[in-house]
């Protein structure tokens, strides 16, 4: 390397496709590199593990950081949980990275996430029953929605520099996030539920507060242009995204979605305002076969395949539920490149993971029970009568997201087999160049990155593909 440059790394399925491995990965190919995170927030579960046997998961630090020098900014996107960053960066000192906070920038009109959008965003899980949407219960998207319809009422990470104003401040904010869940107060399933206590216990006010300020005393509190001046010293700036395009706000699968913008769209914005003159590539990762993290569509999941392919980073959460498996959905991931406007390069993850799978298919077609002029509107038909194609929802339009996931839960897989390498040739330089040709053609992305291992060392860079 050598020649200044940034990536921006999307993730174009449901989340954990690897953007944290690929991350590190990146940034270990440069001599000095920053990693930006462009949206999404403290419910981020990057995994990184290092050639040496240690692991992390990354939320709210960059996922290169096991790298010496590389540095992290947390852009105006971004949704921050400070007492969650303690435990974090006190993890990652544990694992011997004891300078993470010398290496932080954070924006000062990036969003705080306070312990009552966190209480709300739970007590509306819970309200829902067995409708659950599968949140992570962290109140990212109750933070996002309270700074969109009452822009007063968001806590930005500039407004804690002020401790003197702090503990008014918070008790407003605590207030008036009471009295939005007052159709809840005497819903019979949240009543007696334990995260009401955060609203009446006071002196958890004036904890909060010093939590606050202890905190600005370890991140660097920046203005909007800092990150210019970072990214013109740095050999690589990295945009790290977060969750997964089929789960964008407006372009997921409704109800089934992130309160979050995981398209290309807040990068480009910060890598505009920053006046960035360098080549860009957009980066999607994708793994080799398709999980979901929680309720939604899932065309091709399959209870065989998500007992064969566990995932010990991945497992059942309280909030998000069982973590689901399915063969490699090329359709879902055509509708993803399609609302981003594709990507210049493909990376592609745990290849290794299918060494032991026999008979292995991918789908690229859905057959869908139903009338098919009535589904016209999202899907799209072959001659055969096969939905090759996923037409977005108008943007904005909650409804029209519900329809697009009803339909897709009215379709079955249509499945191909793929001539896949006996598992005595998997190893570090495995290929698999069926699968991978597959992909291509596809999606008419080359794949330019495979993984087939956790660390950056089972990296392998692919001229194209």
């Amino acid at each position: 390397m050598g020649t200044r440059h940034a990536t921006i790394v999307t993730d174009i399925s449901y989340g954990d496709a690897g953007k944290g491995t690929v991350v590190d990965y990146l940034v270990r190919q440069a001599r000095s590199s920053v990693i930006v995170r462009y949206n999404g927030g403290c419910q981020a579960a990057h995994n990184v593990v290092t050639p040496d046997g240690r692991h992390h998961t990354f939320a709210q630090f960059g996922s290169g950081s096991f790298a010496p020098g590389v540095k992290t900014h947390l852009s105006r996107f971004m949704l921050l949980n400070p007492g969650n960053m303690f435990r974090e960066a006190e993890h990652l000192r544990h694992l011997g990275v004891d300078d993470i906070w010398q290496r932080l920038s954070v924006d000062q009109d990036a969003i705080i996430i306070t312990p009552w959008h966190i209480a709300a965003n739970r007590l509306r899980e819970l309200a829902r029953g067995d409708g659950r949407h599968g949140s992570t219960g962290q109140g990212v998207g109750e933070a996002k929605v309270d700074a969109m319809n009452a822009p007063t009422m968001a806590l930005r990470a500039g407004e804690l520099l002020h401790p003197a104003s702090l503990p008014d401040r918070l008790r407003a904010i605590r207030g008036w996030k009471y009295q939005r869940l007052a159709e809840l107060h005497e819903t019979e399933a949240v009543r007696n539920a334990d995260e009401w206590h955060v609203f009446t216990d006071d002196s958890f006010v004036d904890d909060l507060a010093v939590e606050y300020v202890d905190w600005t005393r370890q991140a660097l509190i920046v203005p909007n242009d800092y990150l210019g001046t970072l990214m013109r010293e740095a050999e690589l700036t990295v945009f790290e995204g977060a969750q997964g395009v089929l789960l964008d706000e407006w372009y997921g699968f409704q109800p089934y979605t992130t309160w979050s913008n995981t398209l290309y769209d807040n990068a480009l914005a910060l890598i505009v305002d920053a006046s960035y003159d360098a080549p860009v590539t957009r980066l999607g990762v994708m793994r080799a076969y398709t999980t979901r993290h929680g309720p939604g569509p899932l065309v091709t999941e399959d209870p065989m395949l998500t007992e064969a392919l566990p995932d010990k980073h991945n497992v059942h959460g309280v909030w998000q539920g069982d973590f689901r498996v399915g063969y490699l959905d090329l359709v879902a991931h055509r509708y993803a490149l399609s609302v981003l406007g594709g990507v210049d390069e493909l990376a592609v993850t745990c290849l290794d993971r299918l060494a032991w799978i026999r008979d292995w298919k991918h789908c690229d077609a859905y057959r869908f029970y139903g009338d098919r002029q009535a589904a016209s509107r999202f899907l799209e038909f072959n001659d055969s009568g096969n939905v090759v194609n996923i037409k977005p929802p108008d943007y904005g339009d909650y409804e029209q997201g519900c329809t697009l996931t009803q339909l897709l839960l009215s379709c079955e897989p249509v499945y191909r087999t793929i001539d896949m390498p006996p598992a005595a040739s998997y190893g570090s330089d495995v290929r698999a160049p069926a699968l991978l040709e597959a992909i291509t053609g596809s999606l008419g992305s080359p794949v330019s990155l495979i993984s087939v291992g956790p660390s950056a060392a089972d990296k392998r860079a692919l001229v194209a593909c």
